[in-house]
């Protein structure tokens, strides 16, 4: 069964867009699934330079202006993935027609992964009715989290189920909010803990995604977080040895955060 999920925030400059290209490569490669990107930020898309695509023809604003079928907006990347290129030309369209559009090609995938705007507009408004879950990304820091828990509390308005957050460019330091603080404030599980890595900016310089760079420990992060969206086991982990860890030693929250998601995912 196909899973559209919508990965936001409501604030630039957190990796949002970064995170839809390493999870769609990981899931794509890692685990063999069809997996469409679509840019949701139609307001400043830029899913498409993240994986080297310059000016695409036909576009998600063509589709949703009625310009072209949704079909010819599809773009092979050579990445493992397919992806839905925005257009940095259009202003004036309806972003809530996106749900119906991607309900045409829906069944040629088995996750879509919807990279939405920044803004508290119609825009992710469009992305949180097309999704079938949310995942927040957010930083360590105050200014952050108080517009992540805007996210939330909008996403809980729309009653469009949160699976968690990624909480990305981490440095361990003092300063920064602790994962106990994050998770105790937004109410919200931490599923993937990504430090902050220069082999992210090397890839994004490459027009790759970040998981098909180097095996650092962002790489895999982000496979267990998509192993777990899935509900499905990494080659190179096994799931008694996930639980079979827990029991030996300290694990951090967000490996059980991801175990209990997996679990939820297979039911």
């Amino acid at each position: 069964m196909v899973k559209t999920i919508g990965i936001i925030s409501i604030k630039g400059g957190v990796g949002k867009t970064s995170a839809v290209t390493a999870l769609g490569a990981s899931l794509a490669n890692d685990f063999k699934k069809k997996v469409l990107l679509v840019d949701g930020n139609f307001s400043a898309p830029n899913l498409a330079l993240h994986i080297g695509f310059i000016n695409p023809e036909i576009t998600i604003h063509h589709v949703l202006d009625n310009k072209a079928n949704i079909k010819e907006a599809i773009y092979e990347t050579g990445y493992g993935f397919d992806v839905i290129p925005g257009s940095m030309h259009y202003s004036q369209i309806n972003p809530l027609k996106l749900r119906d559009r991607l309900g045409e090609i829906k069944r040629k995938y088995d996750v879509i992964l919807i990279d939405s705007s920044p803004n508290l507009n119609d825009e992710i408004l469009a992305t949180m009715t097309a999704s079938d879950e949310l995942i927040v990304v957010t930083t360590p820091d105050i200014v952050t989290l108080a517009t992540t828990l805007r996210a939330i509390k909008l996403a809980k308005l729309r009653k469009t189920p949160i699976n968690g957050l990624i909480l990305n460019k981490v440095h361990n330091k003092k300063f920064e909010l602790s994962l106990d603080e994050i998770e105790n404030t937004c109410e919200t599980p931490i599923l993937a803990v990504l430090p902050h890595e220069t082999q992210v900016l090397e890839a994004l310089s490459k027009s790759l995604p970040s998981t098909m760079h180097k095996n650092s420990k962002s790489t895999k992060e982000y496979r267990k977080l998509a192993s777990s969206l899935i509900g499905e086991e990494y080659k190179k982990n096994s799931w008694l040895g996930s639980k079979l860890k827990m029991f030996m030693k300290k694990v951090p929250k967000q490996d059980v955060n991801r175990v209990l998601l997996k679990v939820k995912q297979r039911e």
